[in-house]
C-alpha cells in the first residue's frame, strides 16, 4: 500500500512558477514508477509527466514539454513537478500517482495509487 500526499499548489500569475511536491509512504518507493496528472473542471484527468523508478527516464505531455520538469528523490520518498512559464490553461487539480513497475504509462487507469490532489490556479 502506498499513500501519496501532494503539496505546493496555489495561485500564480501567468508566466510564473510553482513547484509541486508529492510525499510517498511506501517502504520500497524506489520500485514504483511515478507520474503527475491533472484535471480541470468538466474535463477528464490528463497525463502531465512520468518518471521511471530510477529517475533515469522521463516523459511529458506535449502541452507542458519544455516548461515542466519531473524529478524524484528516492532517499526522501519524494517526487516533484517544477512548473515554469505557467499559463491559464494549466489551471487544474494536480494529482500524484504511483504504480509498482519500472515505468508507467500515460493513462490514469495504469496507476494504482493516487494522492488527494493540489489546486493550481494561473491567472491571466
Amino acid at each position: 500500500q502506498v499513500q501519496l500526499v501532494e503539496s505546493g499548489g496555489g495561485l500564480v500569475q501567468a508566466g510564473g512558477s510553482l513547484r509541486l511536491s508529492c510525499a510517498a509512504s511506501a517502504r520500497t518507493f524506489s520500485t514504483y514508477a511515478m507520474a503527475w496528472f491533472r484535471q480541470a473542471p468538466g474535463e477528464e484527468r490528463e497525463f502531465v509527466a512520468r518518471i521511471s523508478w530510477s529517475g533515469a527516464t522521463t516523459d511529458y505531455a506535449d502541452s507542458v514539454k519544455g516548461r515542466f520538469t519531473i524529478a524524484r528523490d528516492n532517499a526522501k520518498n519524494m517526487v516533484y513537478l517544477q512548473m515554469n512559464s505557467l499559463k491559464p490553461e494549466d489551471t487544474a487539480v494536480y494529482y500524484c500517482a504511483a504504480t509498482n513497475t519500472y515505468y508507467g504509462g500515460t493513462y490514469y487507469y495504469e496507476y494504482d495509487y493516487w494522492g488527494q490532489g493540489t489546486q493550481v490556479t494561473v491567472s491571466s
